[in-house]
């Protein structure tokens, strides 16, 4: 009886964890995405799916969803779900947008569906590298605004793209070489012309300096090679002069014998 007494209490126990479990992990706002893009050629299409769960939940009953974005020829599609199926659907051609959600809409997920083209370069920089807003998100509630999704991407021409491998690529031979003065003040010169957008020149300089450092790291690894084969030499013949010094001891003590 008593062990049957118990196991109702470890039973009840476990309810009681289990409940208070679920009730940590109850849903919150949380956005995810899908299709968002490291980098972009300039032109090409870019299409990103952001998923807002619960939108009500720790958030303002009314709240207007806002987004903006730098790409070209822009598409925004705004689905309001509940339990999967569509309550309410808009559509916007313009690179930012605006929209009034309401709890008693009885939506538990909005769908944000973004497409359009990465745009131009105005400004090339190498280090950090051009970028262009992919999305950005926004959540306001009367004078409050609080940005809850901000994506940005590298953007390039095809130009640009070879300028700039051509610099990472000297700049990985520098590093293997242990540095190297002359080269790195090619690599220097290349990234000034990379930011004024003279590909062709940065990418001329950026060969110049890779090949300075190959050649420095050769001659470097050549003066090791010399070195040790020198101090080998030097071991060889403190051996060979060591032993030819034993034989001699030995003989004439063999004849200091006699």
């Amino acid at each position: 009886m008593n062990l049957i007494r118990c196991s109702n209490k470890t039973a009840a126990l476990l309810c009681v964890v289990a409940l208070l479990a679920t009730a940590g992990t109850a849903s919150a706002f949380s956005v995810s995405a899908d299709g968002v893009p490291t980098e972009t050629a300039v032109n090409e299409e870019v299409s990103v799916t952001y998923t807002i769960d619960d939108p009500f939940t720790d958030a303002p009953n009314e709240w207007t969803l806002a987004g903006s974005t730098e790409l070209q020829n822009v598409s925004w599609t705004v689905t309001v779900l509940r339990a999967g199926n569509q309550v309410n659907q808009e559509t916007y051609g313009d690179q930012s947008f605006e929209q009034d959600l309401d709890i008693d809409d009885n939506g538990d997920q909005v769908r944000i569906e973004l497409v359009g083209t990465t745009p131009g370069i105005s400004n090339y920089t190498y280090d950090p590298a051009q970028n262009y807003q992919v999305a950005s998100l926004n959540r306001v509630s009367g004078n409050n605004e609080d940005e809850f999704r901000n994506d940005t991407a590298h953007h390039y021409t095809e130009e640009s793209q070879a300028a700039r491998q051509a610099i990472d690529d000297a700049q990985a031979a520098i590093d293997a070489a242990g540095g190297n003065e002359n080269a790195e003040e090619l690599i220097s010169s290349a990234i000034s012309s990379y930011e004024n957008g003279n590909f062709q020149n940065a990418q001329d300089l950026a060969g110049q300096a890779e090949s300075q450092a190959q050649q420095a790291q050769q001659s470097a690894q050549t003066q090791r090679t010399l070195l040790l084969v020198g101090g080998g030499l030097v071991v060889l013949l403190l051996l060979v002069g060591g032993g030819y010094y034993a034989y001699t001891q030995m003989g004439e003590d063999d004849y200091s014998k006699l």
